[in-house]
């Protein structure tokens, strides 16, 4: 039985970009979350539905997970964080070590 604790910090299932352009469902993949495109508003884009997108995602903290970001629009895997407060999630992918970040909100879809 999940305790009140453990389901608010549960980022699994489905999530709706803040543009309305994709879903992405997060699911455990061995000992992390992995995040795959399951809808996209124009499927015609350089995006694919069933793309990974945010690989080998680790906890690094409470509500926090780290680890890559795969952007389908430029063809590069970057670094990549999410963090989860309530119903929002926030994914940054930086380059540069951290010099260079950029984040998208997410709300959960399901």
């Amino acid at each position: 039985m999940a305790t009140a604790p453990a389901m608010a910090q549960d980022v699994t299932g489905t999530w709706l970009r803040d543009t309305g352009a994709s879903r992405v469902r997060f699911a455990k993949c061995g000992e992390a979350v992995c995040g795959t495109i399951a809808w996209l508003k124009d499927p015609n884009g350089p995006a694919k539905i069933g793309q990974r997108i945010f690989y080998d995602m680790k906890p690094a903290g409470a509500g926090k997970w780290s680890g890559s970001a795969f952007n389908p629009e430029d063809g590069k895997t970057y670094s990549g964080t999410m963090t989860l407060a309530g119903d929002a999630l926030t994914t940054s992918g930086c380059v540069l070590g951290g010099l260079i970040c950029r984040s998208v909100k997410w709300a959960r879809a399901n």
